[in-house]
């Protein structure tokens, strides 16, 4: 397919002009370049994107002894990518931690789970088909993440949280969509984390003269020779000292050309380029929010996938995404439109724009895609939870790793202190948040809602009687209400009762307030399609065949395969893709260059 965001057009030479190349220099004057950038070879590989794919496949070439350039258009700043504000979730099967908190996991259920989820039907059979790559990556992923994945990691010193998230639960038959035990492990420290390893071994790699980075160099092109790849073309940008996630210029000073064997993008996905989330929008999922917040950084725009197309990359599956129902606008933004999604438990009650409860499996956590489309269907963009101050204290989190200072920080008695309080993050939100309505009484509530919207589509009486008919399922510990069951269900296991579940209680218990309203709109977050690559991470092109010299990892090629997770993702999958996938295409790329 064709997509519409085209690289800048400026003249490219392979010398800098005059003046770009003095500002050039003296913004690069504090990076070192290793001897071999003077060669007729510029390096033994060169990778676009230093997000988390981008570190790890960097990481394993210079450990097999490849010279690698690390691009980014981005500053030093924001090395890491979307990886940092992460909440560093990893999908394990039978861990240390599943087995402390009594889950019995197989690889076997978790293949059936994920079957149930991705649910590939795009030619699996067929080496031509959309999914035929998809479904070998998600093969090779589930035995990565029920054998070596963990220790790998732990061997690199990361740790877990040992209570396991319950992420993602479906709610329907067994062979379905969800996870049919807990498998979201929080890594101590989130996100950070889990970058700082992998960035640890490519600046050791820098500073022994095996790396490099080019910062603030964006990539226009990819330069092909006799239909093989054999570097990039570009521009370099101004230099920027904007901080971490902010959007830094675009202003261009000079131009850029690099020679090598291999290329390897890892240049995430589309998540802040709303007119191509928009253009790629399914219609199984209705019409297009008119409205959205931004779950990752501008920079997360999209433009390499046109890029590699052009050098003749297939892209498959460009329909499949996955964007949250939870989003908050933040009060304290990073980045243009910028929005947090709460990780909700059970408890809260969701209804659409006028009011109208959801039913099965449109639950907090259970089914986020058939949620979102539903969504959708009432014809607008937002939905609502009501809740209580009791439910958001013990079941609200909120994704990222700056709103989980206890976690981020590895402070103990910060995290402890969640048995007795709400934790800060979300208080400031209940506060500040432009999306949450506090109210001693329904009435008041409702009236808070429609001032927030200006819609006036909450009528008092409807959404009373809806609380009301829930709230007296909760006098037996058996019921008829789906989600009553969840929550009964929860409440059976070890995690969520410590730590993700309120105790069962009456949405109308004055105990249990004050009341919460809180407006949810739609997150913008990850692409699920993309180039399509082999099991070495090589980008296949049109025939089938793979493009000489041009791998890609990442987002940007669905975490594998151009599509590893099918239609929906079982949740601690992205960052645990980004390794896989960069791990996958560095080793392999190290061996096409052994000499």
């Amino acid at each position: 397919m064709d997509h519409p965001i085209a690289p800048a057009g400026i003249t490219r030479r392979r010398a800098l002009t005059v003046t770009g190349g003095m500002l050039a220099g003296a913004a690069l004057a504090g990076h070192a370049f290793p001897a071999f950038a003077g060669e007729a070879q510029d390096a033994d590989a060169i990778v676009v994107g230093h997000g988390l794919a981008g570190l790890v496949a960097t990481a394993e070439l210079a450990a097999a002894g490849r010279k690698v350039l690390l691009l980014d258009q981005e500053p030093e700043a924001s090395l890491g990518g979307q990886a940092f504000w992460s909440f560093g979730g990893l999908f394990f099967v039978n861990s240390e931690e599943q087995r402390l908190m009594g889950v019995k996991d197989t690889h076997d259920l978790a293949w059936q789970d994920w079957l149930g989820s991705a649910g590939f039907d795009r030619g699996v059979a067929d080496p031509a088909g959309q999914d035929h790559w998809a479904y070998k990556w998600a093969e090779a992923y589930v035995d990565f993440a029920s054998g070596e994945k963990r220790s790998w990691l732990a061997g690199l010193g990361v740790q877990w949280f040992p209570i396991v998230g319950w992420a993602e639960r479906g709610g329907g038959l067994a062979d379905g969509h969800g996870n049919s035990v807990p498998r979201f492990h929080v890594t101590w420290g989130t996100g950070p984390a889990v970058v700082e390893p992998f960035e640890k071994k490519v600046r050791a790699a820098v500073a022994a003269g095996k790396a490099a980075f080019r910062f603030r160099h964006r990539v226009d092109g990819i330069v092909t020779t006799g239909g093989a790849v054999t570097g990039v073309r570009g521009a370099v940008l101004e230099p920027s000292t904007a901080a971490r996630g902010k959007p830094s210029s675009r202003t261009v000073i000079g131009e850029f050309e690099l020679r090598a064997p291999v290329v390897v993008v890892t240049s995430g996905g589309i998540g802040a380029n709303h007119d191509l989330v928009r253009q790629n929008w399914p219609a199984r999922l209705g019409t297009p929010p008119r409205n959205m917040v931004t779950g990752v950084p501008a920079h997360v725009d999209g433009r390499m996938l046109a890029i590699t197309e052009r050098a003749g990359g297939r892209i498959v599956n460009p329909d499949r995404m996955w964007h949250y129902t939870e989003g908050l606008r933040n009060y304290d933004p990073i980045w243009p439109g910028h929005g947090i999604r709460i990780l909700p438990g059970p408890s809260s009650m969701w209804f659409d724009a006028t009011g109208k409860r959801f039913g099965t499996p449109d639950i907090p956590g259970y089914d986020t895609l058939h949620t979102l489309g539903s969504i959708t269907a009432s014809g607008y963009d937002y939905s609502w939870f009501v809740t209580t101050q009791k439910i958001i204290a013990k079941e609200f989190a909120l994704s990222g790793s700056e709103q989980n200072p206890d976690l981020t920080d590895k402070n103990v008695w910060q995290l402890l202190s969640r048995i007795w309080q709400t934790p800060e993050p979300i208080e400031k939100f209940k506060k500040n948040g432009a999306d949450f309505v506090v109210a001693s009484s329904l009435s008041e509530l409702v009236a808070g809602m429609n001032k927030l919207t200006g819609d006036n589509l909450i009528d008092l009486a409807r959404l009373k009687g809806q609380i009301e008919a829930r709230d007296r399922e909760m006098d037996n510990p058996y019921t008829k209400d789906a989600q009553v069951m969840g929550i009964r269900n929860a409440l059976s296991y070890i995690g969520d009762s410590l730590s993700r579940t309120a105790p069962a209680h009456k949405i109308l218990d004055p105990s249990a307030g004050p009341l919460i309203a809180v407006r949810l709109n739609v997150l913008t977050r990850k692409t699920l399609g993309g180039l399509q690559t082999d099991l070495s991470g090589r980008v296949l092109g049109a025939s089938g065949e793979p493009v000489p010299g041009l791998y890609a990892a990442g987002e940007v090629a669905g975490f594998g395969g151009g599509g590893v997770h099918g239609y929906r993702s079982l949740e601690g999958t992205f960052l645990g893709g980004c390794l896989f996938s960069g791990r996958q295409a560095g080793r392999a790329a190290a061996a096409a260059t052994a000499t």
